[in-house]
């Protein structure tokens, strides 16, 4: 008889524990953000800070180049909150996806030259890639290969490199820097803040003044998000001085 107690008890108490989990599981809100893939560590870094003080919150992230994630988007992704590294990408998706009243020019970056780590070549600015045999760019729809048409464009460069086979595309910023690093390209054009203590890779040249639009990361909510509340909190949080702080260390220039 005691055993039998002993059993019922036990599995009155698992019982009782698995329903307290998975109420508390019912309770917490999970927000999905897309964010540019130049981005992907000082989220991942504030994400972590946030929930300590937001237990019910998860944070989900995908990271990408902005084009792919608007595309993502525009066809039925999952997505609460939108961090592009360029306006365009936030533009295109316009009103029918974004709630407008809550976008905000959340930060802005520096486009620059790098080369592999232990390079000895004469690269020094972004004219000097007339003499290069390859250069990682990313493409058409990566901000950061917009970026960089458009100062190779104002230095007259771009047809001599696009059409002389000297550009290796890439998906992303991240495979731009991991080409340069590899040493597979001579040069890469990449943010600022994707070069770290260990990428691998040093910066050469800051891109020529005026010679493209400024990097601008604009954030908002979306509008087919279900959790507008939570999502607004969360960009909210970005613009406050501990997030600030953890960005500017980075690299970047908070911009709110």
């Amino acid at each position: 008889m005691k055993k039998l107690l002993s059993t019922a008890c036990a599995l009155f108490m698992c019982a009782n524990i698995t329903a307290c989990t998975s109420n508390d599981n019912s309770d917490k809100t999970t927000l999905t953000v897309f964010a540019a893939a130049s981005m992907t560590e000082t989220m991942e870094q504030i994400a972590d800070i946030y929930k300590q003080d937001n237990q019910n919150i998860d944070i989900e992230f995908n990271f990408d180049s902005s084009g792919t994630l608007k595309t993502q988007i525009e066809q039925g992704a999952v997505c609460d909150i939108f961090i592009s590294a360029a306006q365009k990408q936030m533009d295109e998706l316009g009103e029918d996806f974004v709630n407008t009243d809550s976008r905000v020019d959340l930060l802005e970056n520096k486009v620059v030259m790098i080369v592999p780590e232990n390079s000895n070549s004469d690269i020094t600015s972004f004219e000097d890639v007339k003499s290069v045999n390859l250069i990682s760019l990313g493409n058409s729809d990566v901000p950061v290969g917009q970026y960089s048409e458009q100062i190779f464009k104002s230095l007259g460069l771009w047809d001599e490199l696009n059409n002389g086979d000297k550009i290796s595309f890439a998906s992303n910023v991240k495979e731009v820097v991991s080409q340069v690093a590899s040493a597979s390209v001579d040069c890469g054009v990449v943010y600022a803040t994707d070069v770290t203590k260990d990428s691998k890779v040093k910066i050469v040249a800051d891109a020529p003044e005026n010679s493209c639009e400024p990097a601008i990361y604009p954030a908002a909510v979306l509008k087919t998000s279900e959790n507008q509340t939570e999502a607004q909190k969360f960009l909210d949080f970005l613009s406050q001085d501990e997030c600030k702080d953890i960005f500017t260390k980075a690299g970047f220039t908070p911009l709110t």
